[in-house]
């Protein structure tokens, strides 16, 4: 990893460990620097009661790339893809802060407090309408789709 990268990771992770995480999040997994996993809940929602994996995967280019960044599905404690118009059952999410509305100054927190907010103001369990096609065709790494962002109401 880049001095930069291994720095910045470093940094979020003592504050993750330091001042815990937000509410509803917790850190699951970080023993290696490229790769952390966070258990999420969202309380007071349709997913009451629900807990998903989120998958974070950085490049040598973090935080001047975003990470990528999924659902983990199918593992063996049992986590599901939520159900949301905005995530697909492989676990992608289609969310502009982890593609072109991506900011250095966003941090591992903030993306997990925004996909969280995804889900708790999420009115009703549906897929997104090209569910079966995308995950018929998507690539491994969510990173390498071009997502068209058209719907902001979810």
């Amino acid at each position: 990893m880049s001095q930069l990268s291994t720095k910045r990771l470093t940094k979020e992770l003592k504050d993750l460990k330091d001042k815990g995480c937000p509410a509803g999040i917790t850190l699951l997994e970080s023993d290696d620097l490229r790769k952390w996993t966070f258990e999420l809940e969202a309380y007071d929602s349709i997913y009451q009661g629900e807990k998903f994996a989120l998958m974070f995967r950085f490049s040598d280019q973090y935080p001047i790339d975003s990470p990528a960044v999924q659902f983990i599905v199918n593992n063996t404690k049992g986590y599901l893809s939520p159900v949301h118009p905005h995530i697909y059952s492989n676990g992608h999410i289609c969310a502009s802060i982890l593609s072109d509305g991506w900011s250095p100054v966003l941090n591992v927190a903030a993306v997990c407090l925004t996909i969280q907010s995804m889900l708790t103001s999420c009115k009703s369990k549906e897929r997104p309408p090209d569910n079966d096609g995308y995950v018929a065709r998507a690539p491994e790494n969510p990173k390498k789709t071009r997502w068209e962002f058209h719907d902001d109401s979810v």
